[in-house]
């Protein structure tokens, strides 16, 4: 089973990690007596990245980043991803399930689906925020979105009520 759950730097994210490590890879090397058998299933953590656009509409001319701007933003993207890979693994490592990491860049919903239905995955699992309906209503819900738009099945994970978001 290929498993894609999508990360952020939100605790819905990171919690919807550990739920499915927790429910949907819990088993025991009594399954797999003598590791006779590889590992039933593949994970892949995606990071999406807002892509960095180097200029700017104010009220009058366009302004464009310098170069080194851009590179800063680049950098700090970079960094961003690598921490949030680094807490997934490290996750996944206490678990003993091994994950790969994709980092790619694009509109978050929109990428996400795109990467599921290219890779063909079995399973989708997101994290939610668990905004109300008025406030889905004006900020958009990604997991929402990825509902509607993904052609392979999707669970989403609300956190509990004490860490919502």
């Amino acid at each position: 089973m290929k498993v894609l759950i999508p990360l952020d730097e939100s605790e819905g994210s990171f919690y919807a990690l550990k739920w499915a490590l927790d429910h949907l890879f819990n088993y025991s090397p009594i399954d797999f007596p003598n590791n006779s058998q590889k590992q039933p299933h593949l994970i892949t953590l995606l990071n999406v990245q807002h892509p960095f656009q180097p200029y700017i509409f104010a009220a009058g001319p366009v302004v464009y980043a310098t170069p080194t701007v851009v590179d800063a933003v680049r950098k700090a993207n970079e960094e961003t991803a690598t921490r949030i890979f680094f807490r997934a693994l490290q996750m996944c490592k206490e678990k003993m399930i091994k994950a790969e990491t994709l980092l790619v860049e694009g509109d978050p919903k929109d990428t996400i689906c795109e990467v599921a239905d290219e890779q063909h995955f079995d399973l989708l699992v997101i994290g939610s925020r668990g905004l109300g309906k008025i406030k889905r209503a004006f900020l958009g819900s990604v997991s929402d979105y990825c509902a509607h738009h993904v052609n392979c099945p999707i669970l989403i994970v609300k956190p509990p009520k004490e860490c919502s978001m």
